[in-house]
């Protein structure tokens, strides 16, 4: 009997999911725009070499 339970939100999403068969798919487009890119790593290693040291407090002046 415990794993009846469904919540509201739960509810929620899965009518909406039901009613905009898109849903998914857009977050789809939306995550591989936002997060899975491809990364250049040389680029990478450029940037890494790059990099200027910072002093441990930056607002000390000598």
């Amino acid at each position: 009997m415990m794993g009846s339970y469904v919540s509201d939100v739960t509810q929620f999403i899965k009518q909406y999911k039901k009613d905009h068969p898109e849903t998914e798919q857009k977050q789809r487009e939306g995550r591989l725009r936002l997060w899975d890119k491809a990364i250049d790593l040389e680029l990478q290693e450029q940037y890494k070499s790059a990099r200027v040291p910072q002093k441990p407090y930056v607002y000390y002046n000598k």
